[in-house]
């Protein structure tokens, strides 16, 4: 080995061993967020408007997180009933899709129409492809550093505070330096390895979480014959598949895009694997491309609308809906929803539906909540650590309340104020446990969000 070359190999093993502090600007930021699904990018978006250095960083090559590598194209939790509750930046965006041409904006739809409590809803579908660019832009103009293809490997701490993470990708780990990490993994990754007490990792869950799902694209599909066929037919049809054991639970739901001539098919149910266990994710994908192969048939053979129907795509990655959450200051309960409990420190507004799917079973348990919840800022915020918030479907709240409240508009509500907050806190230098509500709730009010019913109240009738 030449002496230059063990120059150079000294001075990067300095480099790598330096504190954060000492690093280019690149390696220490304001705020970083972790996971850049529908909570994250919003959180990254608002943490940067609000003046904090932020980066945001993800495992997958784009922004969007369910709605784009899992093909979740449909935005549901901005409408409880007929009344708007998601205002804000997360309406911003929506409006941006729209205008971008990727979805002809929301409509009212009928969720698990072949099952045996199908609930009517507000949901905006959309182009998934759409939704990355405009991810991308969002951020960009908001001066949001983004990294990519780069896993969560560990969280650094510092004085017994949440100092920043580790990350890996095709450069090898890399530490960065932060002022506040959010963390909207949706598994809680940062929240976990940072030592903060969660719920669902029980080992009665492991093999009883709720479904996984591989969601798929079909293309030459005549939606409106679909459409037409009665629901009490389409319903007989999904029992007939699950009969044959070519369908797996009650629903033959989809969405379409823009010229409606495709269906993303949300109808796989994959059971009795651990989404917390590296080898049963891994076969979900397995077990939800044959399953895929099942449907496609059973489709094409029929059902109407169907017949000449072809696979366009698979989503890169299986739609999780359960695994970890965090114990947080405030548990969000059930009778909380149901109850319609108001908190002084609510920072966001949930809609519903109340969405829990049977873990080892074909049907799904469909209600909606008598109006909007509100969502406490103790629920963002773990009991113990320092330097931390969490947004998303980790929050700190029930199996139930969180069947409620994990839906992407709901998410993307929590993650303004998961940005909010963390920028008050490197700004003001001040506890992430300890944040001053009514500086946060004063914020996210001047951003256009709703934290009360009399918000949305205001807002409806300044849109008329």
């Amino acid at each position: 080995m030449s002496a230059g070359f063990e120059t150079q190999i000294r001075g990067l093993e300095e480099l790598r061993l330096r504190e954060p502090t000492e690093l280019d600007a690149r390696l220490n930021y304001d705020v970083i967020v972790a996971g850049g699904g529908a909570s994250g990018l919003i959180a990254a978006v608002c943490a940067a408007r609000s003046g904090a250095r932020t980066l945001l960083v993800d495992r997958a090559g784009c922004l969007g997180g369910t709605a784009t590598t899992a093909y979740v194209a449909q935005y549901l939790g901005f409408f409880n009933n007929n009344l708007q509750a998601v205002w804000g930046v997360p309406f911003e965006f929506v409006r941006r899709i729209i205008a971008s041409g990727g979805s002809d904006g929301f409509t009212k739809y009928t969720l698990a129409e072949a099952a045996a409590t199908p609930l009517v809803v507000h949901n905006l579908p959309f182009n998934p492809e759409i939704v990355k660019i405009v991810a991308d832009e969002i951020a960009r103009e908001a001066n949001v550093a983004v990294l990519l293809h780069s896993q969560i490997a560990d969280v650094l701490i510092r004085d017994g505070r949440v100092s920043g993470i580790v990350v890996e990708g095709i450069s090898g780990r890399q530490e960065i330096g932060a002022g506040v990490v959010v963390d909207a993994t949706g598994d809680a990754l940062v929240a976990k390895a940072a030592g903060v007490e969660v719920r669902g990792e029980d080992a009665d869950l492991s093999k009883a979480r709720q479904p996984m799902t591989l969601v798929f694209r079909l293309s030459n599909v005549d939606v409106a014959k679909f459409r037409a066929i009665p629901r009490e037919k389409k319903r007989a049809l999904a029992l007939k598949g699950i009969d044959a054991g070519e369908l797996f639970w009650e629903s033959m739901s989809f969405v379409s895009t823009p010229g409606g001539t495709d269906a993303i098919c949300l109808m796989s149910r994959i059971q009795g694997l651990d989404a917390l266990d590296h080898f049963d994710r891994s076969e979900a994908e397995r077990v939800g491309r044959q399953q895929i192969k099942s449907i496609v048939g059973f489709l094409n053979r029929e059902v109407p609308g169907f017949e000449r129907s072809i696979i366009a795509s698979i989503a890169p990655s299986v739609g999780v809906r359960e695994t970890r959450r965090i114990v947080g200051q405030y548990t969000l309960t059930e009778e909380d929803i149901i109850q319609q409990r108001e908190f002084v420190d609510s920072v966001a507004l949930g809609c519903g539906p109340m969405d829990l799917h049977e873990p080892n079973g074909t049907g799904i348990q469909l209600a909606m909540p008598p109006a909007p919840f509100e969502i406490p800022m103790r629920c963002l915020i773990p009991g113990d650590v320092e330097g931390l918030i969490v947004t998303g479907r980790a929050i700190s709240a029930t199996r139930e309340a969180n069947g409620g409240a994990r839906h992407m508009a709901t998410a993307m509500a929590l993650g303004q104020a998961a940005g909010t907050m963390a920028a008050i806190a490197v700004r003001r230098k001040v506890s992430t446990r300890s944040l001053p509500v009514d500086v946060v709730q004063y914020e996210l009010r001047a951003a256009g969000a709703a934290l009360s019913k009399a918000d949305c109240g205001a807002h409806a009738s300044a849109a008329e």
